[in-house]
């Protein structure tokens, strides 16, 4: 994770001009921390004043005064306080709105590869949550900090006026207390919060990713070994917090103990010196100030333990949230230019994953000529899929260059680098809406006619016969699913509505029945006319009427040719071809056994 340092870290440069409501929300949170001790000096007052006029305590004077004052400065605390609560929250709300805003816009700018390497439930967690929690610490949390802090001044000076002796006795307890207090919320706190965040991420992650393949993993009947990613994560959350939560259990009960114990220290002083006190009067009633008074301190030593880990779950957050910020954007061309025609040309093109061992493609040149259709094959892992999507800009490569009608593509508008590239990869995205809409997704202003047109080309007429609604049915409603031959015909439809002229196609009957593998072909029959295709596949037989064939291995290009010339050359496509038929055979040969054994010819 890219980190600034902390001092470069402000929650407040998301403020804009609303940082100043932050600023007077924390001011006045000081000053109605000074005015909430005033009420203790005017109880105290009262007490004196009955405590010398005993034993007719009619002969007290001001009683009445002294209430009302207290009473007094108790609600003007609270009114003050609750008017910089009101500040800060509207600070906060508009931090947490400039926080999520800019994150999703800078998001949008990112290379469309950054998404495949960050999962949306992590995502999504540092979008809502982060920024949530930066708004409940500015809204509520930093006002209570700034209090935190201004009491302990006004009450450092109400313990030395009246007892001095009392007073650094009433301090004992509270230097201990910070003593442990300080190895919870230290470094080692800083550190613990940034693994249960990611913890928390993680297992955030898993449970989408879990509940987004359930209808695969039900269907393979795999749930045991799917839920053990998720399972993990939790187990690891488990651990963590179990680990963390033992680690904190002495420190914890020691601090409580030693803030809770000032009167442990308090009574036996007084015991002691107020048998040497000249005039023992003054002395108890000094001792039942700090009675009365020493009570808040534990208060605002615990507020300060809780300011000091929220102030760093806050910051952690915020730290997040500039993770997103600080990646590397897809960066525009200030000079952008059109391409002339949709040749596609590699020129000796490396790139490496981040954090992988080895480049996923290196020194890789080829070409695709106008209209014609290349086939990208290899074993898994050879930089196939790489290859398509360096096209769009998924990454940017590492060295060399790709261009497209003679323009280097960083050269070209995203916009407009997207409108010339229709994509159909294997995993298919449809979307809560309509057949109509999600066809649509790809040209918005298209008309009725073109739509159905388009569905009509990718075979998907069957489809909407299937439904009473036909091409205005929702998905995901009311039991309305679609196969993954069926699904990829729909995302066939969208990418003939846009009718861009380059086509990249990844594994696109991956999912297919024999029955929607043959529709699907005709679709792409109809996608494919007179367009620039790049085809990845695994079923050789979709590609055998490729113009050229690529053979793909460890990133690099090993064979090139159309299908009849690579069977001829005997290397490694002829070798992959002779397994897909061997498949292709055992398959049919299985098939007619297990029918004559069901008609009784055949036995076990």
């Amino acid at each position: 994770m890219k980190e600034k340092s902390d001092e470069k870290i402000s929650i407040l440069s998301f403020a804009g001009n609303y940082k100043y409501l932050t600023i007077l929300g924390c001011i006045l949170s000081g000053v109605s921390a000074i005015l909430a001790l005033v009420p203790y000096l005017y109880i105290w007052k009262v007490v004196y004043e009955i405590f010398m006029a005993l034993p007719n305590i009619n002969n007290a004077s001001n009683v009445a005064y002294y209430g009302w004052m207290a009473v007094a400065f108790s609600v003007g605390a609270i009114l003050i306080y609750f008017i910089a609560l009101m500040c800060t929250h509207l600070s906060a709300f508009r931090i947490a709105r400039n926080m999520r805003s800019k994150a999703l816009h800078h998001m949008v700018k990112l290379p469309l590869g950054y998404f495949a390497e960050n999962g949306s439930g992590k995502l999504r967690r540092i979008i809502d949550e982060s920024s949530g929690q930066t708004e409940t610490f500015l809204a509520h949390q930093l006002p209570d900090l700034v209090g935190a802090i201004v009491t302990p001044v006004g009450m450092l000076v109400l313990l030395l006026v009246f007892d001095w002796r009392l007073g650094l006795i009433s301090l004992i307890p509270i230097a201990i207390s910070f003593v442990f207090l300080s190895r919870m919320i230290g470094e080692n706190m800083k550190s613990s919060i940034k693994e249960y965040q990611n913890a928390l991420e993680d297992m955030n992650n898993e449970a989408v990713e879990y509940v987004r393949g359930i209808p695969v993993v039900k269907t393979f009947g795999q749930s045991i070994f799917s839920f053990k990613n998720f399972h993990d994560a939790i187990m690891r959350y488990k651990k963590w917090t179990v680990n963390y939560t033992i680690s904190l259990r002495i420190p914890v009960c020691n601090f409580t103990v030693a803030v809770n114990g000032i009167f442990a220290f308090l009574i036996p002083a007084g015991i002691l010196l107020i048998g040497s006190a000249v005039d023992y009067k003054t002395f108890l009633l000094n001792f039942i100030f700090y009675i009365i008074f020493t009570p808040i301190i534990t208060v605002m030593v615990n507020r300060i333990m809780f300011m000091g880990e929220n102030t760093m779950i806050a910051k952690d957050a915020t730290k997040r949230v500039l993770y997103i910020l600080n990646e590397k954007i897809l960066e525009e061309t200030k000079n952008p230019k059109k391409p002339k025609d949709s040749i596609i040309k590699f020129n000796n093109v490396s790139f490496t994953y981040k954090d992988a061992a080895k480049p996923a493609v290196k020194n890789l040149s080829f070409k695709i000529k106008d209209g014609s259709t290349v086939a990208l094959v290899g074993p898994s892992g050879g930089g196939k899929t790489t290859v398509a999507s360096l096209i769009p800009r998924f990454w940017d490569v590492d060295t060399g260059s790709i261009t497209i009608g003679g323009v280097d593509i960083r050269d070209i508008e995203t916009r407009d680098l997207m409108n010339m590239i229709s994509f159909v990869f294997q995993e298919t995205k449809l979307f809560k809406e309509s057949l109509f809409e999600n066809i649509r997704l790809s040209k918005p202003n298209a008309t009725r006619k073109e739509v159905l047109e388009a569905a009509k080309a990718a075979q998907c007429e069957e489809i909407f016969g299937k439904f009473p609604n036909g091409i205005d049915t929702i998905i995901g409603t009311k039991g309305v699913y679609l196969s993954g031959g069926e699904a990829q015909r729909i995302a066939l439809a969208r990418a003939i509505l846009k009718d861009a002229p380059i086509v990249l196609l990844d594994e696109a009957t991956a999912f297919a029945d024999p029955e929607n593998e043959y529709k699907i072909q005709l679709a792409f029959e109809n996608l494919t006319k007179g367009k620039t295709v790049l085809m990845i596949a695994h079923r050789l037989s979709t590609i055998q009427n490729a113009d050229c064939i690529m053979v793909l291995k460890d990133g690099e290009v090993v064979e090139t040719g159309t299908h009849s010339k690579l069977i001829k050359n005997g290397e490694i496509y002829a070798s992959m071809w002779k397994n897909y038929e061997s498949s292709i055979t055992w398959r049919v040969e299985n098939s007619y056994i297990k029918n004559k054994r069901k008609e009784g010819v055949l036995n076990d």
